[in-house]
């Protein structure tokens, strides 16, 4: 089919108020809640900047697709290398970094022409797989699910990409489990000093000193991360998303990062393991991975959004 597809319809119906000064009722919330992606697209990373776009990469192939949150219209505007686009973020520069996951490998696309503006190869051997990506005002890190390091892309002046990247090991708390899911999501503390991580297997949050690679694990009051994937920090709320389990946990961190409170849990009916997550205006919006549902080229796919805690 068409990698560009139409807009799900999202009709609102106002309710008007009489008062002395009558006015249009505004809608609650204007922009579409669902909307799909191509069929045997795929889906894992998102990223949404400071316009109304969401940017989704592709397991498949690695294409890249750009929505209007406003209409839920989307295109492919990047072809992928044939290996899989996973984590995703956006600077303010239009700059779309992307994770490669089994590639070994991380790439920086601009958000508007879809040119590869520069490829770094993170890992030369088959045991990696890039992950998620996370960009501060001074660099951008990666995380490599399959080996105990992070990859950083640290930034020049006026934002200006490096040669090389650098590689950072990891150490203290964190350790290294047989299977391929150890570390995943990557955040930014509060007080943007630290590195939050999420080890998918452990179940564990970890605080990362982006500088010498050390890690503390984060005290949650003994709740466990189970299948943690995307990571969202937001002031002082993290969302972590536990894809199979179909939910969203919410917590209210500390400034550094080192300890947080469980504020709820965000579940859904069309949840249907989403794996990542980002936000525009007051909403979340989280791609359906379908982890657990036998891919094909004429699989569906979708997108969904849900009000922030």
């Amino acid at each position: 089919m068409s990698r560009t597809l139409g807009a799900l319809a999202a009709v609102v119906v106002g309710v008007s108020l009489v008062t002395a000064a009558p006015a249009a009722a505004a809608p609650a919330h204007p922009f579409p809640t669902e909307f799909p992606l191509p069929d045997g697209f795929l889906p894992e990373g998102i990223a949404i900047g400071s316009a109304p776009v969401a940017y989704f990469g592709s397991r498949a192939d690695g294409d890249l697709f750009r929505v209007d949150l406003r209409t839920g219209r989307g295109e492919v505007f990047s072809q992928g290398p044939g290996t899989a686009s996973v984590g995703l973020k956006v600077d303010r520069r239009g700059r779309l970094f992307v994770a490669g996951g089994a590639g070994g490998d991380g790439r920086v696309v601009d958000a508007k022409t879809g040119e590869i503006l520069k490829s770094y190869r993170f890992a030369e051997d088959a045991d990696t797989f890039v992950n998620d990506v996370l960009i501060t005002d001074d660099a951008a890190y990666f995380t490599d699910s399959r080996k105990a390091v992070l990859y950083e892309i640290p930034f020049g002046r006026r934002g200006a990409l490096p040669a090389a990247h650098t590689a950072i090991p990891l150490s203290g708390d964190f350790a290294l489990t047989p299977g391929v899911n150890n570390a995943n999501g990557i955040a930014e503390t509060p007080d943007g000093r630290a590195l939050l991580i999420v080890q998918s297997n452990t179940g564990q949050l970890h605080r990362v000193d982006p500088r010498t690679g050390a890690t503390r694990v984060v005290d949650l009051g003994g709740e466990v991360l189970t299948n943690g994937d995307g990571l969202l920090v937001e002031g002082r709320t993290l969302y972590v998303v536990q894809n199979r389990l179909n939910t969203v946990a919410v917590f209210r961190l500390v400034r550094d990062g080192s300890s947080g409170t469980l504020v709820t849990k965000l579940t859904d009916p069309r949840f249907d393991v989403p794996s990542t997550v980002a936000s525009f205006g007051d909403r979340l919006y989280l791609p359906n991975a379908r982890f657990t549902t036998p891919p094909t080229p004429t699989t569906t796919y979708n997108a969904v959004s849900v009000p922030e805690v």
